[in-house]
């Protein structure tokens, strides 16, 4: 059996249990076409060198994990130097939950550091490209997940979704991301950035796999408090419901210099789209969504800098003894202090050490109230104005980023830039509320451009039988780059 590398999860599971591709030839070809294009594009941290033994009765579904999903098969690095040699004795419920049904994971995908970046150019170890176009980022923090299955190494694989980190990846890469409601999928065995925000997301070539995969990794974990109810549906049935719901245009992100010309075209063109199958269009005002950034920003580094405190060299990770002055000479000794900062110095990104210190800064006394207990306010206040706004509409339009991917190395020096890449998709962040991304053109010049759907919380479903009415009418599904 030849050409695999098109399939997608559901279309590889078919075949196999139909007895077309054993899930020997299925992990095969997947893995020859990893290796002809890592070496380039940089998906993975780590990955196979060799196939490994599979039951030939079995059908096996490949799927990607990034890097801060704890799995006690490969290292669990979170793109860090910190964490460069961490080995958990332990699966992350979701990834338990993947292994159950029959998953096997060819790799752990790149990542900006700790997820703090939207470009994959914060990873402590290397660049990921974008296939696209190589001289152009991924996305991030989940680019290199995207990355793998924009190119057919994988059929789908896991992000995580902080800020955006899944949903402008797959803009990025002309792929389908979801954000899940929070409390929809297990925390447990995700390693920390900002616990109120941190989700588990999917990224796939189509939304049938994107809604497969939800379903199986999401539901009620005891290890984890927050989680709730799970997701389940039938496929692509339940996805297939002709009737034409109301979406609401968020007109503070739909305009604006910020956001490109080509993208409102996209928009444009997709807003044309909905209304040839019926869809109601209306115009809807978040009159505080504009300080999305502000609140964001302020409350992510202060979560940061609290879940980051546990990286001292004591227990385990990275440890530094020397610092970037050299070693201490014979017989001096350093001290418990010296020896913290110089491994959180060495052992630490510039970008994870600036949102540390900037979550330092907010939480002390005497700018506590200044700043983050009126980010609180501000977060609030946007989540009840998206909530208020979607009692008119089944779900919210927007762009998913405001530009199409923009060159490596164009935004390092400008971090304001960089995080203005993800005005669009912090919003639902700070909601809590489901938030799905899809394919909706490219460029004159072939780049990728992704409109995005906000939800009610735990309606997943509607977004995905608005995204499947959409890429089925417009055939913008299972795009893939062939190397």
């Amino acid at each position: 059996m030849s050409n695999l590398q098109g399939m997608t999860l559901l279309d590889l599971f078919r075949l196999q249990c139909d007895g077309k591709a054993s899930p020997e030839e299925v992990l095969q070809e997947l893995w020859a076409v990893t290796e002809r294009l890592d070496p380039v594009l940089r998906a993975y941290i780590s990955r196979w060198q060799e196939i490994p033994a599979v039951t030939q009765s079995e059908p096996v579904l490949p799927i990607a994990l990034k890097d801060n999903l704890c799995t006690r098969d490969y290292p669990t690095t979170c793109g860090s130097k910190m964490l460069m040699d961490f080995r958990p004795q332990y699966d992350a419920t979701a990834v338990k939950k993947l292994r159950n049904a029959g998953a096997v994971f060819p790799g752990k995908t790149n990542m900006d550091e700790f997820g703090m970046g939207s470009s994959t150019e914060n990873s402590g170890f290397f660049v990921t490209k974008n296939p696209y176009d190589i001289t152009r980022v991924p996305g991030g923090s989940s680019g290199g997940s995207a990355v793998a299955v924009a190119t057919g190494m994988v059929p789908a694989a896991l992000g995580t979704d902080t800020g955006g980190s899944v949903r402008q990846p797959a803009s990025f890469c002309a792929l389908v991301g979801i954000r899940p409601t929070y409390g929809l999928v297990s925390r447990y065995g995700l390693v920390a950035f900002a616990s109120s925000l941190d989700t588990i997301g999917v990224l796939a070539r189509t939304v049938e796999d994107t809604a497969l995969i939800l379903s199986l990794i999401s539901g009620k974990d005891p290890k984890d408090s927050t989680s709730r109810q799970g997701f389940t549906a039938r496929i692509p049935e339940d996805l297939a419901i002709s009737t034409p719901f109301t979406l609401g245009l968020v007109k503070e992100l739909c305009e604006g210099e910020e956001v490109e010309e080509e993208v409102k075209q996209s928009l444009d063109s997709a807003v044309r789209t909905f209304e040839n199958l019926g869809y109601k269009i209306q115009e809807v005002s978040v009159p505080h969504i504009r300080y999305a950034l502000d609140s964001y920003y302020v409350i992510a580094p202060a979560e940061a800098s609290s879940n980051l405190a546990r990286y001292d060299g004591v227990k385990y990770g990275y440890r530094e003894m020397g610092g970037g002055r050299g070693k201490k000479k014979e017989g001096e000794q350093v001290t418990l202090e010296e020896m913290y900062a110089f491994t959180r110095s060495k052992g630490f990104g510039d970008e994870v050490k600036r949102r540390i210190l900037l979550g330092v800064f907010v939480l002390c006394s005497g700018y506590y109230e200044a700043y983050y207990q009126k980010a609180l306010t501000l977060r609030k206040r946007i989540a009840d104005e998206l909530l208020e706004a979607l009692q008119s509409c089944d779900a919210l339009l927007t762009p998913t980023s405001p530009t199409p991917p923009f060159r490596l190395g164009e935004r390092l020096d400008s971090p304001l830039k960089m995080y203005y890449s993800d005005m669009d998709t912090l919003p639902a962040a700070l909601a809590g509320i489901p938030a799905i991304s899809i394919p909706s053109g490219f460029t004159r010049s072939g780049l990728p451009i992704g409109i995005q759907f906000m939800g009610k919380p735990f309606d997943e479903l509607t977004l995905f039988r608005i995204s499947y009415a959409f890429q089925e009418a417009t055939g913008l599904k299972n795009l893939m780059v062939k190397g």
